[in-house]
């Protein structure tokens, strides 16, 4: 197969650790492909898709364009289509766009013997929290409880709720927790929230799924006490296979060739990047 481009974008990007995640992936697949990152911002997004060729076979997106990139596709998986947000483009013809974060987010979970859950609880109101709202309803959820600073912003959440067949509420962070099965946290790495505020949510919690890894331990995991706590990490690994297959074969859910090995390859260079 011929040398062929991809590069994941965003801003900021430097820290990205997907050109490790996919080159390890290609070694073993055997391709002579090339996996780059670029720092692209929301406003210069649509000129910087237009610049490239031909050669090009893929983008991976993230913050703040995966809405971009949702509106650039000229057709959608069903993921991209319920939350709104792609993180995956497939180019030649015209662009196909993704949303591999909520099969990222189940395949993390199921990792940790977590795949089967009545209520969760969301912490924040961006593009993660639609996908991990989609992948708390795809293992069983029918009680959302969304948790956001600005509640006004998360009304999206209960429109996606209504048609996903989970009741969603919004609250503040203060407002006290009822228990739920699962958590899943998706404020920004680094985020610290006070002390009486992860208690509370740690002592009805279930088990916490917390999209940030790094910093990490974040102040979440470290005051999780003896739950079961899901790194980030995991969904950044297993959302990158499933780019991977749309890469390779179109399909997020088409088994790759030795994916055992692929995905061997890959945890080794997310373990060895950190």
């Amino acid at each position: 197969m011929s040398r062929r481009r991809l590069a994941v974008w965003g801003d900021p990007i430097a820290h990205s650790k997907s050109p490790a995640l996919h080159a390890a992936a290609y070694r073993v697949l055997g391709l002579d492909w090339e996996y780059t990152r670029r720092q692209v911002s929301a406003d210069g997004f649509i000129v910087a898709l237009a610049s490239i060729d031909s050669s090009w076979r893929g983008l991976s997106l993230t913050m703040p364009l995966k809405e971009a990139a949702f509106r650039a596709a000229a057709v959608r998986d069903r993921h991209a289509e319920m939350t709104g947000a792609a993180n995956t483009l497939l180019l030649g013809g015209e662009p196909a766009g993704f949303n591999t974060d909520v099969g990222g987010i189940i395949d993390a979970l199921a990792e940790h013997g977590v795949s089967d859950v009545a209520s969760v609880r969301i912490l924040g109101a961006g593009a993660t929290a639609a996908s991990s709202l989609v992948a708390a309803a795809e293992i069983g959820a029918r009680r959302a409880d969304v948790r956001a600073r600005r509640p006004d912003r998360a009304s999206g959440l209960v429109d996606l709720g209504a048609r996903l067949g989970v009741r969603v509420d919004i609250a503040g962070f203060e407002r006290e927790a009822d228990a739920v099965d699962l958590t899943l946290a998706t404020l920004p790495g680094g985020t610290a929230l006070p002390e009486e505020t992860v208690s509370t949510l740690a002592s009805a919690g279930g088990a916490l799924f917390d999209a940030a890894y790094a910093p990490w331990p974040s102040t979440l995991s470290a005051g999780w006490g003896d739950g079961v706590v899901v790194s980030g990490l995991g969904m950044l690994l297993h959302q990158a296979v499933r780019q991977i297959r749309i890469f390779l074969q179109g399909d997020p859910n088409g088994v790759l060739p030795d994916e055992a090995e692929v995905v061997s390859a890959m945890r080794e260079a997310l373990d060895a990047a950190r």
